[in-house]
């Protein structure tokens, strides 16, 4: 995998109107918001596509990969990490970065590595509430994972994703700034080299499905 750095970016107060300023965005999850096989993944095309729609955004995080092109290369994918890591990790990134937006992908390596649905699921409602309890006003996009190659394990990604879509659901009623964002169904497995992580083309699918969630969300 690409070699990736760790420093800060960005700071500025959560609160503070984003209008003179870019739109702050942290890419949260695993390898696949790393961008696995593609250092920067879906970042690559989903900042000019924001751009050219008008909208300044700066990603934020510890970490940062990809091709010279892509102008803000910070995130917070980490690889091989399941939801419980990012869960005891994310009050203090939220704090340091204070993102406006939140793109959080998580839960493959629950399910590649044989934890339960209903496991990942509980850490997940977790994770989100660590994060409204962290930054109540932040807008948060929920995705859906990506599909697996092998049958057993991509039928627990469908259970997996349909809880997490309740789970959305179950905030939205409770009056938390969080959408899902649907990825499982925009990628094929040939999208997916090795069964799991997307290719550039699969990345440019995901970041073409976010950007329509961020810019209806931005307008």
């Amino acid at each position: 995998m690409e070699n990736q750095t760790s420093h800060p970016s960005g700071l500025s107060s959560n609160n503070d109107s984003p209008g003179n300023r870019p739109i702050k965005i942290m890419p949260l999850g695993d390898s696949i918001t790393d961008g696995y096989f593609v250092p920067g993944g879906y970042r690559i095309d989903l900042q000019p596509a924001m751009e050219n729609r008008g909208y300044a955004i700066e990603f934020v995080g510890s970490l940062s990969n990809g091709p010279e092109t892509l102008l803000s290369q910070h995130h917070e994918g980490h690889s091989g990490w399941r939801i419980e890591e990012i869960c005891d990790r994310v009050a203090d990134w939220l704090q340091t970065f204070q993102p406006d937006i939140i793109l959080l992908l998580i839960g493959t390596n629950n399910i590649a590595q044989g934890h339960q649905v209903e496991t990942a699921s509980y850490c997940l409602n977790q994770l989100l509430d660590r994060i409204f309890q962290t930054a109540p006003n932040v807008k948060l996009f929920l995705a859906s994972i990506p599909p697996m190659s092998q049958p057993m394990l991509n039928e627990e990604v469908i259970q997996y994703n349909q809880k997490s879509e309740k789970l959305v659901k179950e905030k939205q009623q409770a009056g938390k700034p969080i959408d899902f964002v649907d990825l499982y169904n925009i990628l094929n497995l040939d999208d997916l080299p090795d069964g799991v992580h997307p290719n550039r083309e699969g990345f440019r699918k995901m970041a073409g499905a976010l950007e329509a969630c961020l810019s209806a969300h931005l307008s």
